[in-house]
């Protein structure tokens, strides 16, 4: 049976998943929290995200390495590497692909600083310079702080880009360049996610990247989604027990990855993914522009409607840090009690609506305006509580949702079913309960909990000719339709 290794790198975790290409199924799976994080105290306070890429990689290969393990003898019968991950952040790689400092992702906020003249920010510059909103259209986003372009256009007004010779690309890429000793390259999926790439065209958009003042030969050549990249390194091949010249496909974007590891019926589905962050997306046959989403280039030449928001997994993690400190301050908490399961108690005592409490969980703002903060709105005596707070947070995470699919629906008409992914859904099924009420949809959660590291190497499947249809599991879960 052929089978593929897919590898999912993500903010916090990295997921790795043995493929069966035939029937779907997964037969090696492990995921890991990774320790790669690089940000100083001093620079977490100043809003800068770092990871440490020599650190990131030797956990990467120590998690492929104890998913093959699981498949023993069968080893042999890997055929190929896809890879995804993390979008949107900064990768800068030198000879031989050294990584030329930590990378930068895409939680950074070091262009929304003010320049040193005060008028305005890097970002605010980024966009004045580039030509305004109108500029971005064929990008398909507007650009936002911890994208590539603009980290790179912030490391060019402090001088602090490196010289020749020097390539920017994402995570992910790098990840490939690791496993290949291949020169890094990008893809449309992800090169879209930069603010400077013309994904109409699937080309960088040459003429605004000069308006920009950053160098041509920072930027990578652009192949396709799931095109061979190169040959797994001969000493990691040796180390792992696979076949030697084993193909490592280029990289694909994780919201991409999910949607083809996930979503059994793409044109009639919305997929919500609650992770760190959240997106809802939706599958379109042409490029078109909506004001307020994102548009994101899907492997064989179609497109992803995206609503993306910073109230996922993330907000929530605000709420349970707020619970500890009450518990430190006044009855002799630790500080790291695990209290997911016990908000979810509480909220699950109270009435939909919390009793009239309202929370607009964008605590850390939006991709639009990061100025933005959240809040809670018609507090009083009755719904001051734990379950309350809780059940308000999370039905504004699905009222932000909602308002995502209200604005794709004059362009994709009506879609009858919900996907969920990503453990920030999967873990909570009164979140889930929630979503299917608002939406009056069946919510469906697939059987593979790695839907990201799936898609990578069902994309790789696919670069090998190996299944030109996808195949997954058949979904498990599911909440029904409220009557």
């Amino acid at each position: 049976m052929p089978l593929y290794l897919g590898l999912d790198v993500g903010t916090t975790t990295l997921s790795t998943v043995i493929l069966d290409a035939q029937t779907g199924a997964l037969r090696a799976r492990h995921t890991v929290t990774h320790d790669a994080e690089a940000t100083s105290t001093q620079d977490k306070a100043h809003g800068r995200a770092e990871l440490d890429l020599d650190r990131l990689h030797s956990q990467m290969l120590r998690a492929l390495a104890q998913t093959v393990a699981q498949v023993g003898d069968e080893r042999a019968q890997v055929r190929g590497i896809g890879v995804t991950g993390q979008m949107h952040g900064l990768a800068l790689l030198g000879l031989h692909n050294r990584p030329l400092g930590p990378a930068i992702t895409w939680q950074d906020r070091r262009a929304q600083e003010q320049l040193p003249d005060g008028n305005e920010t890097y970002l605010a510059r980024f966009l004045s310079l580039a030509g305004g909103p109108s500029a971005f259209e064929r990008m398909g986003c507007l650009p936002a702080t911890g994208y590539l372009g603009v980290t790179l256009f912030w490391l060019k007004l402090n001088a602090l880009l490196p010289p020749p010779p020097a390539t920017a690309c994402f995570i992910p890429d790098a990840a490939v360049s690791f496993l290949s000793g291949c020169p890094p390259c990008t893809d449309p999926t992800d090169g879209g996610s930069s603010g400077v790439m013309d994904i109409v065209e699937r080309g960088w958009a040459w003429p605004l990247i000069e308006r920009l003042g950053l160098p041509r030969s920072l930027f990578p050549p652009v192949r396709e989604s799931g095109e061979r990249a190169g040959e797994l390194r001969p000493e990691l091949a040796r180390e792992m027990g696979l076949p030697r010249g084993m193909p490592v496909y280029v990289a694909l974007g994780d919201n991409q990855a999910s949607f083809l590891g996930s979503v059994r019926e793409p044109g009639n589905s919305l997929l919500i993914n609650v992770g760190t962050g959240s997106q809802l997306s939706a599958l379109a046959e042409r490029f078109q522009r909506l004001p307020g989403l994102d548009v994101r280039y899907f492997p064989g030449g179609k497109y992803l409607l995206v609503g993306a928001g910073l109230f996922g997994g993330r907000s929530y993690a605000y709420l349970r840090d707020f619970f500890r400190q009450v518990g430190v301050a006044f009855f002799g908490g630790r500080g790291d009690e695990e209290l997911y399961e016990e908000m979810n108690r509480l909220a699950a005592q109270v009435p939909p609506g919390a009793d009239g409490l309202r929370c607009s969980p964008i605590f850390t703002g939006t991709r639009a305006d990061p100025t933005l903060r959240g809040s809670f709105t018609g507090i009083s005596p009755e719904n001051l509580t734990p379950g309350h707070l809780t059940r308000a947070l999370l039905e504004g995470m699905a009222e932000g949702f909602y308002a995502f699919y209200e604005q794709m629906r004059p362009l994709l008409g009506p879609r009858a079913y919900l996907v969920g992914s990503g453990n920030g859904l999967r873990r909570n099924r009164l979140l889930a309960q929630i979503l299917t009420e608002r939406f009056v949809m069946p919510l469906h959660i697939p059987a593979l909990e790695e839907e990201a590291a799936t898609g990578a190497a069902l994309l790789a499947a696919v670069g090998a000719g190996e299944c030109p249809k996808i195949k997954v599991d058949p979904v498990v879960k599911t909440t029904d339709r409220p009557k």
